[in-house]
């Protein structure tokens, strides 16, 4: 193991957590509640950011968790551990494309519902899913104060983990705390660009960009990328 594949373990990682960050449930609920409460564009992002933070330190708390088990799976089978790890991964990524087959959508929670690539990511006509899903929360109500509204994005995006970036942690295991480290500030580095990058570009009204065909094809990614880890730890790991 080297640099060269911790780096291409990094890159995997920051592909990872800012193509999560372009599902609309990273941005789009922000943009929404702003224009409903008359937000301007400073306050909703950093309304964004401080949620974006809440989901990063969920995730990386549970990734320390898996950092933790990957250490003591190692110490104990250190020989076996790349064939264990690449493994795990090369399964990840064939259930993800299980997933692609069944549908291709990675289910990500919205204020307690399923978004589904069948539904428009974006406004149309002034319109779409996303206002029927805010219409009765208190997130929109003005009457709840812009507290409530804040404090109620913060737990929706912090109690939806990147489920997607939870199994690098385990091909970065052979790094130690520095690769636990490394992968934890990458995961907040690519979130927060991301959400902040989409959060701003509609409410600048660049609207109709389209991520509902990453959105679709998103399992099918996550699928190749794990299993180019898994396939990297099987041959560079020993």
């Amino acid at each position: 193991m080297n640099s060269a594949v911790l780096a291409t373990i990094a890159a995997t990682g920051f592909t990872v957590a800012f193509f999560h960050a372009a599902i609309p449930t990273h941005w789009l609920p922000f943009v929404l509640v702003s224009r409903a409460r008359g937000w301007s564009h400073g306050k909703t992002l950093a309304v964004s950011a401080l949620a974006g933070l809440g989901h990063v330190a969920l995730t990386s708390l549970l990734g320390l968790a898996i950092a933790w088990f990957g250490f003591q799976l190692d110490e104990r089978h250190e020989r076996l551990f790349p064939w264990i790890a690449g493994g795990i991964l090369l399964a990840i990524g064939a259930y993800y494309f299980w997933r692609q087959w069944r549908g291709g959508v990675v289910h990500h929670h919205v204020l307690g519902a399923h978004h589904h690539p069948s539904e428009r990511c974006g406004h149309e006509h002034g319109h779409s899913h996303w206002d029927e899903e805010l219409k009765d929360s208190r997130l929109v109500e003005t009457k709840a104060g812009d507290w409530a509204a804040i404090s109620g994005l913060f737990v929706m995006l912090t109690l939806s983990p990147c489920e997607g970036f939870l199994p690098i942690y385990l091909s970065g295991v052979q790094f130690g705390w520095r690769g636990f480290i490394v992968l934890s500030l990458i995961l907040a580095v690519a979130t927060l660009a991301g959400m902040m990058l989409f959060t701003w570009l509609t409410l600048v009204g660049l609207e109709r960009f389209e991520v509902k065909n990453f959105e679709r094809y998103e399992a099918g990614l996550l699928g190749a990328l794990f299993s180019l880890l898994g396939i990297l730890l099987l041959v560079l790991g020993h």
